[in-house]
C-alpha cells in the first residue's frame, strides 16, 4: 500500500463506526463499472418487500450483537463442506 493510501487508512479507522461504513459502503460502490438495471430493479424489489415485512411486523429486527451470535454459532456447528459453501457465496 503507498504512503499517501496507509495515511488515509489510519485517519479512516479513527472515524465513528458509521462514518467507517459510510467510507466503506462509498469505496466498495465505486469499483462498480457497469450498472446492472435487472440486478438494480431486483435488490429494489426485494428491499421493498423487506421494508413491508418490517413494517407489517412480519418480520423482527434483533440486535447486531445478538445476529453474529447467531451467525457464528451456526457456523461452528457446520461441517467443513458446510463452510466452503459459505465462502464460495
Amino acid at each position: 500500500m503507498k504512503r499517501e493510501a496507509s495515511k488515509i487508512l489510519e485517519a479512516a479507522l479513527k472515524l465513528p463506526p458509521e462514518a467507517r461504513a459510510a467510507i466503506a459502503g462509498s469505496l466498495i460502490d465505486s469499483l462498480d463499472e457497469a450498472v446492472d438495471e435487472d440486478v438494480e430493479a431486483a435488490w429494489a424489489e426485494e428491499i421493498a418487500r423487506r421494508v413491508q415485512d418490517l413494517d407489517s411486523g412480519k418480520s423482527k429486527t434483533i440486535p447486531w450483537s445478538k445476529a453474529r451470535r447467531l451467525i457464528l454459532s451456526r457456523e461452528k456447528e457446520s461441517s467443513p463442506k458446510e463452510r466452503e459453501h459459505y465462502c464460495d457465496g
